[in-house]
Protein backbone atom coordinates (compact mmCIF):
# COMPACT_ATOMS: atom_id res chain seq x y z
CA UNK A 1 0.00 0.00 0.00
CA UNK A 2 1.37 3.23 -1.29
CA UNK A 3 2.16 6.15 2.15
CA UNK A 4 0.38 8.83 0.70
CA UNK A 5 1.84 10.93 3.66
CA UNK A 6 5.18 9.82 2.63
CA UNK A 7 5.20 10.87 -0.70
CA UNK A 8 3.52 14.59 0.33
CA UNK A 9 6.07 15.11 3.05
CA UNK A 10 9.27 14.41 0.32
CA UNK A 11 7.43 16.66 -2.15
CA UNK A 12 7.73 19.54 0.84
CA UNK A 13 11.18 18.79 1.64
CA UNK A 14 12.21 18.64 -2.10
CA UNK A 15 10.02 21.91 -2.74
CA UNK A 16 12.30 23.46 -0.11
CA UNK A 17 15.59 23.22 -1.90
CA UNK A 18 14.64 25.42 -4.72
CA UNK A 19 15.18 28.84 -4.58
CA UNK A 20 12.74 30.30 -5.83
CA UNK A 21 10.24 28.81 -3.84
CA UNK A 22 9.69 30.88 -0.16
CA UNK A 23 7.38 30.56 2.93
CA UNK A 24 4.26 28.24 2.81
CA UNK A 25 1.82 30.48 0.76
CA UNK A 26 4.32 30.03 -2.46
CA UNK A 27 4.99 26.80 -1.77
CA UNK A 28 1.11 25.84 -1.44
CA UNK A 29 0.46 27.81 -4.58
CA UNK A 30 3.45 25.46 -6.39
CA UNK A 31 1.89 22.66 -5.37
CA UNK A 32 -1.75 23.49 -5.82
CA UNK A 33 -1.15 23.90 -9.42
CA UNK A 34 0.53 20.91 -10.10
CA UNK A 35 -2.29 18.82 -8.36
CA UNK A 36 -4.84 20.53 -10.06
CA UNK A 37 -3.25 19.88 -13.51
CA UNK A 38 -2.61 15.89 -12.41
CA UNK A 39 -6.20 15.50 -10.47
CA UNK A 40 -7.67 16.95 -13.80
CA UNK A 41 -5.70 14.71 -16.42
CA UNK A 42 -6.24 11.40 -14.35
CA UNK A 43 -10.33 12.77 -14.22
CA UNK A 44 -10.03 13.34 -17.97
CA UNK A 45 -8.38 9.72 -18.47
CA UNK A 46 -11.56 8.22 -16.69
CA UNK A 47 -14.06 10.60 -19.11
CA UNK A 48 -12.02 9.10 -21.94
CA UNK A 49 -12.84 5.48 -21.06
CA UNK A 50 -16.19 5.71 -20.42
CA UNK A 51 -16.90 8.15 -23.24
CA UNK A 52 -15.37 7.83 -26.73
CA UNK A 53 -16.10 11.16 -27.89
CA UNK A 54 -15.42 13.15 -25.00
CA UNK A 55 -12.50 15.99 -25.84
CA UNK A 56 -10.61 17.45 -23.20
CA UNK A 57 -10.27 21.88 -23.68
CA UNK A 58 -6.19 21.17 -23.04
CA UNK A 59 -4.34 20.54 -26.16
CA UNK A 60 -2.23 16.79 -25.84
CA UNK A 61 0.99 19.09 -25.82
CA UNK A 62 0.05 20.04 -22.68
CA UNK A 63 -1.83 17.22 -20.92
CA UNK A 64 0.14 15.95 -17.47
CA UNK A 65 0.59 12.37 -19.03
CA UNK A 66 2.51 14.21 -22.28
CA UNK A 67 5.02 16.28 -20.67
CA UNK A 68 4.79 15.72 -16.73
CA UNK A 69 4.23 11.50 -16.62
CA UNK A 70 7.13 9.90 -18.33
CA UNK A 71 9.38 10.07 -15.12
CA UNK A 72 12.55 10.12 -17.41
CA UNK A 73 11.23 12.94 -19.78
CA UNK A 74 11.74 16.36 -19.54
CA UNK A 75 13.80 18.09 -16.90
CA UNK A 76 16.51 20.22 -16.41
CA UNK A 77 16.16 23.92 -18.19
CA UNK A 78 14.34 22.18 -21.11
CA UNK A 79 11.01 21.74 -18.68
CA UNK A 80 11.59 24.80 -16.84
CA UNK A 81 11.91 26.64 -20.40
CA UNK A 82 8.26 24.49 -21.01
CA UNK A 83 5.85 25.69 -17.94
CA UNK A 84 6.95 28.91 -17.93
CA UNK A 85 6.74 29.82 -21.60
CA UNK A 86 4.38 27.57 -22.61
CA UNK A 87 2.47 25.37 -19.98
CA UNK A 88 1.16 28.27 -18.09
CA UNK A 89 0.78 31.40 -20.57
CA UNK A 90 -1.26 28.45 -23.18
CA UNK A 91 -3.38 27.15 -19.97
CA UNK A 92 -4.12 31.37 -19.52
CA UNK A 93 -5.06 31.79 -22.79
CA UNK A 94 -7.51 29.16 -23.13
CA UNK A 95 -10.41 29.27 -25.34
CA UNK A 96 -13.41 30.11 -22.95
CA UNK A 97 -15.82 31.46 -25.99
CA UNK A 98 -17.72 28.07 -25.69
CA UNK A 99 -19.04 28.24 -22.25
CA UNK A 100 -17.43 24.83 -21.23
CA UNK A 101 -16.93 24.56 -17.91
CA UNK A 102 -13.63 22.72 -17.60
CA UNK A 103 -12.20 25.03 -19.91
CA UNK A 104 -13.09 28.12 -17.68
CA UNK A 105 -11.90 26.34 -14.62
CA UNK A 106 -8.89 25.97 -15.96
CA UNK A 107 -8.29 29.67 -18.10
CA UNK A 108 -9.17 31.04 -14.01
CA UNK A 109 -6.85 28.82 -12.49
CA UNK A 110 -4.17 29.90 -14.64
CA UNK A 111 -4.95 33.54 -14.81
CA UNK A 112 -4.19 34.00 -11.61
CA UNK A 113 -1.03 31.34 -10.71
CA UNK A 114 2.46 31.58 -10.83
CA UNK A 115 5.68 29.24 -11.56
CA UNK A 116 8.09 29.92 -8.68
CA UNK A 117 11.03 27.14 -9.02
CA UNK A 118 13.69 28.41 -10.58
CA UNK A 119 15.17 25.12 -10.84
CA UNK A 120 13.32 22.55 -13.76
CA UNK A 121 15.77 19.39 -12.26
CA UNK A 122 13.63 19.88 -8.87
CA UNK A 123 10.96 20.67 -10.83
CA UNK A 124 11.09 16.72 -12.22
CA UNK A 125 11.90 15.67 -8.61
CA UNK A 126 8.46 16.95 -7.66
CA UNK A 127 6.17 15.37 -10.94
CA UNK A 128 7.58 12.22 -9.85
CA UNK A 129 6.55 12.47 -6.58
CA UNK A 130 3.01 13.53 -7.75
CA UNK A 131 3.03 10.36 -10.32
CA UNK A 132 2.67 7.69 -8.03
CA UNK A 133 -0.69 8.87 -6.96
CA UNK A 134 -3.49 7.73 -8.91
CA UNK A 135 -6.49 9.99 -8.42
CA UNK A 136 -9.11 7.95 -9.98
CA UNK A 137 -8.10 5.34 -7.11
CA UNK A 138 -10.90 5.90 -4.73
CA UNK A 139 -8.41 4.90 -1.78
CA UNK A 140 -5.85 7.43 -2.67
CA UNK A 141 -7.84 9.97 -3.46
CA UNK A 142 -9.29 9.92 -0.03
CA UNK A 143 -6.19 9.50 1.79
CA UNK A 144 -4.90 12.61 -0.19
CA UNK A 145 -7.94 14.26 0.31
CA UNK A 146 -7.32 14.00 3.90
CA UNK A 147 -3.55 15.06 3.34
CA UNK A 148 -4.82 18.13 1.74
CA UNK A 149 -6.77 19.11 4.52
CA UNK A 150 -3.33 19.65 6.53
CA UNK A 151 -2.17 21.48 3.23
CA UNK A 152 -4.13 24.14 3.31
CA UNK A 153 -4.20 24.65 7.18
CA UNK A 154 -1.09 25.65 6.75
CA UNK A 155 -2.62 28.63 5.59
CA UNK A 156 -3.54 29.86 8.33
CA UNK A 157 0.42 30.38 9.68
CA UNK A 158 1.12 31.84 6.25
CA UNK A 159 0.45 36.19 6.89
CA UNK A 160 -2.49 37.27 5.58
CA UNK A 161 -3.30 34.05 4.15
CA UNK A 162 -4.92 33.25 7.07
CA UNK A 163 -8.18 34.65 6.16
CA UNK A 164 -9.06 31.58 3.32
CA UNK A 165 -8.73 29.13 5.68
CA UNK A 166 -11.54 28.45 8.93
CA UNK A 167 -10.91 25.73 11.47
CA UNK A 168 -12.54 22.03 10.41
CA UNK A 169 -13.78 21.87 13.78
CA UNK A 170 -16.23 25.02 12.97
CA UNK A 171 -17.26 24.12 9.13
CA UNK A 172 -18.01 20.69 10.80
CA UNK A 173 -20.48 21.65 13.24
CA UNK A 174 -21.87 24.52 11.50
CA UNK A 175 -22.85 22.19 8.84
CA UNK A 176 -24.28 19.61 10.78
CA UNK A 177 -26.08 22.19 12.77
CA UNK A 178 -27.46 23.73 9.81
CA UNK A 179 -28.27 20.03 8.08
CA UNK A 180 -28.18 20.93 4.31
CA UNK A 181 -30.15 18.24 2.30
CA UNK A 182 -29.82 15.99 -0.83
CA UNK A 183 -31.25 18.21 -3.71
CA UNK A 184 -31.22 21.75 -1.53
CA UNK A 185 -28.84 24.49 -3.35
CA UNK A 186 -25.91 25.63 -1.25
CA UNK A 187 -23.86 28.44 -1.43
CA UNK A 188 -20.45 30.39 0.10
CA UNK A 189 -20.29 33.73 -1.53
CA UNK A 190 -16.79 33.89 -0.07
CA UNK A 191 -15.48 30.24 -0.03
CA UNK A 192 -11.87 30.27 0.34
CA UNK A 193 -10.33 26.75 0.34
CA UNK A 194 -13.62 25.47 -0.25
CA UNK A 195 -13.89 24.14 3.48
CA UNK A 196 -17.93 24.61 4.14
CA UNK A 197 -18.55 23.41 0.75
CA UNK A 198 -16.79 20.43 1.54
CA UNK A 199 -18.04 19.89 4.74
CA UNK A 200 -21.55 20.10 2.77
CA UNK A 201 -20.36 17.22 0.36
CA UNK A 202 -19.37 14.60 2.89
CA UNK A 203 -22.38 15.82 5.56
CA UNK A 204 -24.63 15.10 2.16
CA UNK A 205 -22.50 12.15 1.25
CA UNK A 206 -22.83 10.53 4.28
CA UNK A 207 -26.70 10.86 5.01
CA UNK A 208 -28.39 10.19 1.97
CA UNK A 209 -25.95 9.57 -1.29
CA UNK A 210 -26.68 6.23 -2.60
CA UNK A 211 -25.51 6.38 -6.19
CA UNK A 212 -24.25 8.23 -8.89
CA UNK A 213 -27.41 9.96 -9.90
CA UNK A 214 -27.50 11.30 -6.48
CA UNK A 215 -24.12 12.27 -6.13
CA UNK A 216 -24.28 14.10 -9.68
CA UNK A 217 -27.55 15.82 -8.22
CA UNK A 218 -25.36 17.31 -5.30
CA UNK A 219 -22.55 18.30 -7.30
CA UNK A 220 -25.29 20.63 -9.20
CA UNK A 221 -26.22 22.37 -5.75
CA UNK A 222 -23.36 22.84 -4.37
CA UNK A 223 -21.50 26.46 -5.36
CA UNK A 224 -19.04 28.58 -4.26
CA UNK A 225 -17.32 31.78 -5.27
CA UNK A 226 -13.90 32.92 -4.90
CA UNK A 227 -12.45 36.60 -5.17
CA UNK A 228 -8.15 35.41 -4.87
CA UNK A 229 -6.59 33.36 -6.96
CA UNK A 230 -4.60 31.47 -4.78
CA UNK A 231 -7.78 30.01 -2.42
CA UNK A 232 -9.99 29.82 -5.54
CA UNK A 233 -7.08 27.32 -7.16
CA UNK A 234 -7.34 25.40 -3.89
CA UNK A 235 -10.97 25.12 -3.90
CA UNK A 236 -11.25 23.88 -7.00
CA UNK A 237 -8.44 21.18 -6.29
CA UNK A 238 -10.47 20.18 -3.03
CA UNK A 239 -13.63 19.84 -4.64
CA UNK A 240 -12.17 17.63 -6.79
CA UNK A 241 -10.46 15.88 -4.41
CA UNK A 242 -14.26 15.09 -2.68
CA UNK A 243 -15.40 13.76 -6.09
CA UNK A 244 -16.91 16.97 -7.71
CA UNK A 245 -16.27 16.10 -11.21
CA UNK A 246 -16.44 20.03 -12.21
CA UNK A 247 -16.85 22.01 -9.33
CA UNK A 248 -19.52 24.93 -9.41
CA UNK A 249 -16.67 27.28 -8.31
CA UNK A 250 -16.41 30.98 -9.69
CA UNK A 251 -13.81 32.92 -9.48
CA UNK A 252 -14.93 36.33 -8.75
CA UNK A 253 -16.07 38.99 -6.12
CA UNK A 254 -19.26 38.22 -4.95
CA UNK A 255 -19.79 41.53 -3.61
CA UNK A 256 -19.57 43.43 -7.42
CA UNK A 257 -22.99 42.51 -8.56
CA UNK A 258 -25.85 45.05 -8.25
CA UNK A 259 -27.93 44.06 -5.09
CA UNK A 260 -31.31 44.14 -6.92
CA UNK A 261 -30.13 41.68 -9.87
CA UNK A 262 -30.28 38.62 -7.37
CA UNK A 263 -33.30 37.75 -8.04
CA UNK A 264 -35.58 34.36 -7.70
CA UNK A 265 -33.57 32.07 -9.94
CA UNK A 266 -30.58 32.70 -8.10
CA UNK A 267 -32.09 31.92 -4.64
CA UNK A 268 -29.90 29.25 -2.26
CA UNK A 269 -31.60 27.00 0.37
CA UNK A 270 -28.50 26.95 2.31
CA UNK A 271 -25.41 29.38 2.95
CA UNK A 272 -22.33 28.18 5.15
CA UNK A 273 -19.62 31.15 5.02
CA UNK A 274 -16.83 32.65 7.06
CA UNK A 275 -16.80 35.93 4.90
CA UNK A 276 -13.62 38.01 5.09
CA UNK A 277 -13.49 40.69 8.40
CA UNK A 278 -11.79 43.77 9.18
CA UNK A 279 -10.85 45.12 5.45
CA UNK A 280 -12.23 47.19 3.24
CA UNK A 281 -13.54 46.05 -0.21
CA UNK A 282 -12.76 46.75 -3.61
CA UNK A 283 -13.44 50.36 -4.84
CA UNK A 284 -16.74 51.21 -5.44
CA UNK A 285 -18.38 47.82 -4.84
CA UNK A 286 -20.40 49.66 -2.14
CA UNK A 287 -22.38 51.27 -4.62
CA UNK A 288 -23.86 48.24 -5.57
CA UNK A 289 -26.32 48.41 -2.72
CA UNK A 290 -28.83 50.38 -1.53
CA UNK A 291 -27.85 53.65 -0.33
CA UNK A 292 -28.68 53.47 2.99
CA UNK A 293 -26.68 50.67 3.62
CA UNK A 294 -23.32 51.39 2.39
CA UNK A 295 -20.40 50.77 4.03
CA UNK A 296 -17.01 49.66 3.17
CA UNK A 297 -16.93 47.34 5.55
CA UNK A 298 -16.97 43.79 3.83
CA UNK A 299 -18.62 41.69 6.41
CA UNK A 300 -21.53 44.02 7.03
CA UNK A 301 -21.83 43.51 2.93
CA UNK A 302 -21.39 40.01 3.07
CA UNK A 303 -24.31 39.46 5.50
CA UNK A 304 -26.89 41.84 3.43
CA UNK A 305 -25.90 40.08 0.56
CA UNK A 306 -26.26 36.37 1.70
CA UNK A 307 -29.86 37.36 3.66
CA UNK A 308 -30.66 38.54 -0.44
CA UNK A 309 -29.45 35.26 -1.41
CA UNK A 310 -31.71 33.38 0.87
CA UNK A 311 -34.96 32.24 0.22
CA UNK A 312 -37.76 32.36 2.01
CA UNK A 313 -37.49 29.23 4.06
CA UNK A 314 -33.70 29.44 3.65
CA UNK A 315 -31.12 29.08 6.43
CA UNK A 316 -27.68 30.00 7.08
CA UNK A 317 -24.98 29.86 9.38
CA UNK A 318 -22.02 32.54 9.17
CA UNK A 319 -19.57 33.88 11.14
CA UNK A 320 -18.82 37.18 12.05
CA UNK A 321 -16.80 39.16 14.09
CA UNK A 322 -17.88 40.93 17.39
CA UNK A 323 -17.63 44.54 15.38
CA UNK A 324 -20.67 43.36 13.38
CA UNK A 325 -22.78 42.91 15.88
CA UNK A 326 -22.30 46.12 17.66
CA UNK A 327 -22.11 50.01 16.01
CA UNK A 328 -24.92 52.88 15.28
CA UNK A 329 -25.42 54.18 11.89
CA UNK A 330 -25.38 52.19 8.66
CA UNK A 331 -24.26 48.85 11.12
CA UNK A 332 -27.24 49.13 13.29
CA UNK A 333 -29.57 49.74 10.02
CA UNK A 334 -28.11 46.18 8.55
CA UNK A 335 -28.87 44.11 12.33
CA UNK A 336 -32.09 45.93 12.14
CA UNK A 337 -32.88 44.58 8.58
CA UNK A 338 -31.47 40.94 9.53
CA UNK A 339 -34.11 41.01 12.72
CA UNK A 340 -36.95 42.22 10.23
CA UNK A 341 -36.16 39.63 7.07
CA UNK A 342 -34.95 36.48 9.44
CA UNK A 343 -35.37 34.95 12.00
CA UNK A 344 -31.98 35.21 13.57
CA UNK A 345 -32.79 32.14 16.55
CA UNK A 346 -28.83 31.62 18.00
CA UNK A 347 -25.46 32.81 18.15
CA UNK A 348 -22.65 31.27 19.18
CA UNK A 349 -20.16 32.92 20.71
CA UNK A 350 -16.39 31.62 20.12
CA UNK A 351 -13.35 32.64 22.38
CA UNK A 352 -11.66 35.52 20.58
CA UNK A 353 -8.56 33.06 19.73
CA UNK A 354 -10.10 30.72 17.58
CA UNK A 355 -8.55 32.03 14.34
CA UNK A 356 -4.83 32.67 15.86
CA UNK A 357 -1.94 33.53 14.93
CA UNK A 358 -4.03 35.10 11.82
CA UNK A 359 -6.53 37.25 13.62
CA UNK A 360 -7.32 37.40 17.39
CA UNK A 361 -10.76 39.12 17.14
CA UNK A 362 -13.44 37.53 18.98
CA UNK A 363 -16.11 36.14 16.66
CA UNK A 364 -19.59 34.46 16.54
CA UNK A 365 -21.31 31.72 14.24
CA UNK A 366 -24.65 33.54 13.53
CA UNK A 367 -27.77 30.94 12.69
CA UNK A 368 -30.50 32.82 11.20
CA UNK A 369 -34.11 31.54 8.97
CA UNK A 370 -35.24 33.87 6.04
CA UNK A 371 -38.68 34.66 6.05
CA UNK A 372 -39.73 34.72 9.61
CA UNK A 373 -39.08 38.30 11.87
CA UNK A 374 -37.06 37.68 14.50
CA UNK A 375 -38.69 37.25 18.22
CA UNK A 376 -35.78 36.22 20.72
CA UNK A 377 -32.61 35.48 19.96
CA UNK A 378 -30.96 32.24 21.93
CA UNK A 379 -26.59 32.69 22.91
CA UNK A 380 -24.74 29.95 23.36
CA UNK A 381 -21.29 30.93 25.10
CA UNK A 382 -18.58 28.66 23.61
CA UNK A 383 -15.51 28.07 26.12
CA UNK A 384 -12.24 26.69 26.34
CA UNK A 385 -11.18 23.64 27.22
CA UNK A 386 -10.32 23.42 31.00
CA UNK A 387 -7.00 24.58 31.77
CA UNK A 388 -6.50 26.16 28.04
CA UNK A 389 -5.88 30.10 27.98
CA UNK A 390 -5.90 30.39 24.32
CA UNK A 391 -6.33 27.82 21.16
CA UNK A 392 -2.70 28.18 19.37
CA UNK A 393 -1.31 26.19 16.81
CA UNK A 394 -0.88 23.24 18.56
CA UNK A 395 -3.73 23.45 20.09
CA UNK A 396 -6.52 24.23 18.11
CA UNK A 397 -10.33 23.83 18.32
CA UNK A 398 -11.42 20.32 17.73
CA UNK A 399 -15.00 19.51 17.04
CA UNK A 400 -15.51 17.15 19.96
CA UNK A 401 -15.74 20.37 22.35
CA UNK A 402 -19.13 20.98 21.05
CA UNK A 403 -20.91 18.08 22.63
CA UNK A 404 -22.76 19.79 24.93
CA UNK A 405 -23.96 22.39 22.13
CA UNK A 406 -25.64 19.67 20.01
CA UNK A 407 -27.24 18.10 23.39
CA UNK A 408 -28.51 21.87 23.80
CA UNK A 409 -29.69 22.27 20.47
CA UNK A 410 -32.16 20.13 20.42
CA UNK A 411 -33.65 20.89 23.84
CA UNK A 412 -32.65 24.75 24.54
CA UNK A 413 -32.82 25.67 28.15
CA UNK A 414 -30.82 28.32 29.96
CA UNK A 415 -27.40 27.60 31.70
CA UNK A 416 -24.19 29.14 32.90
CA UNK A 417 -23.22 28.87 29.13
CA UNK A 418 -27.07 30.06 27.65
CA UNK A 419 -29.37 32.57 27.86
CA UNK A 420 -32.18 34.43 25.50
CA UNK A 421 -33.06 37.90 24.57
CA UNK A 422 -35.96 39.00 23.55
CA UNK A 423 -36.56 41.19 20.31
CA UNK A 424 -37.25 44.26 22.47
CA UNK A 425 -34.56 43.66 24.34
CA UNK A 426 -32.03 43.80 21.25
CA UNK A 427 -34.33 47.11 20.06
CA UNK A 428 -34.10 48.91 22.92
CA UNK A 429 -30.28 48.98 22.78
CA UNK A 430 -29.67 50.12 19.83
CA UNK A 431 -30.33 47.25 18.18
CA UNK A 432 -27.10 45.36 19.64
CA UNK A 433 -26.29 41.60 19.54
CA UNK A 434 -23.26 41.96 21.73
CA UNK A 435 -24.37 40.77 24.41
CA UNK A 436 -22.44 39.21 27.11
CA UNK A 437 -23.40 35.90 29.18
CA UNK A 438 -24.84 37.35 32.26
CA UNK A 439 -24.38 33.97 34.39
CA UNK A 440 -20.79 33.98 33.56
CA UNK A 441 -18.46 34.51 36.53
CA UNK A 442 -16.23 37.22 36.69
CA UNK A 443 -13.15 34.71 35.60
CA UNK A 444 -10.30 35.26 38.34
CA UNK A 445 -6.23 34.53 36.52
CA UNK A 446 -3.90 33.77 38.21
CA UNK A 447 -0.35 34.72 36.73
CA UNK A 448 3.17 32.78 37.47
CA UNK A 449 6.02 34.86 38.07
CA UNK A 450 7.14 34.76 34.65
CA UNK A 451 4.08 36.19 33.58
CA UNK A 452 3.84 39.06 35.94
CA UNK A 453 7.59 39.92 35.46
CA UNK A 454 6.85 39.95 31.60
CA UNK A 455 3.63 42.11 32.16
CA UNK A 456 5.80 44.43 33.98
CA UNK A 457 8.27 45.06 31.66
CA UNK A 458 5.63 45.62 28.70
CA UNK A 459 4.16 48.18 31.26
CA UNK A 460 7.65 49.91 32.18
CA UNK A 461 8.59 50.33 28.62
CA UNK A 462 5.35 51.88 27.63
CA UNK A 463 5.45 54.72 30.62
CA UNK A 464 9.46 54.98 29.27
CA UNK A 465 7.87 55.56 25.53
CA UNK A 466 5.22 57.51 26.71
CA UNK A 467 7.84 60.00 28.95
CA UNK A 468 10.59 59.74 25.81
CA UNK A 469 7.84 61.40 24.41
CA UNK A 470 6.37 64.30 26.64
CA UNK A 471 9.91 65.14 27.23
CA UNK A 472 10.60 66.06 23.05
CA UNK A 473 7.49 68.10 22.91
CA UNK A 474 8.68 70.39 26.18
CA UNK A 475 11.99 70.65 24.35
CA UNK A 476 10.22 71.71 20.96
Amino acid sequence: MKNIGGIVKRLQKIMRKDPGVSGDAQRIEQLGWMISLKVLDDKEKELELLNDKYQSPISDELKWRNWAEDDEGLTGDALLAFVDGKLIPSLRELDISTGNKRAIIIHDIFSGTNNYMKSGTIIRQVLNELNQIDFNLSDDRHVFGDIYEGILKDLQNAGNYGEFYTPRALTEIMTELINPKLGEKILDPACGTGGFLTSAIEHIRKNEVKNVKDLEKLQRNIRGMELKPLPFMLSVTNLILHDMEVPNVSYEDSLNREYTSIVQRDRVDVILANPPFGASVTDGVETNFPQKYRTTESADLFLLLMVRYLKDGGRAAIILPDGSLTGDGVKQRIREYLLKECDLHTIIRLPNSVFQPYASVATNILFFEKGKTTKKTWYWEHCLPKGQKAYNKTKPIQVGEFENLKKWWRKREKNDQAWVVSKEEILNNDCTLDIKNPYAEKQEYSYTSKELVKMLHASLAKSDALLDRLKQELNK
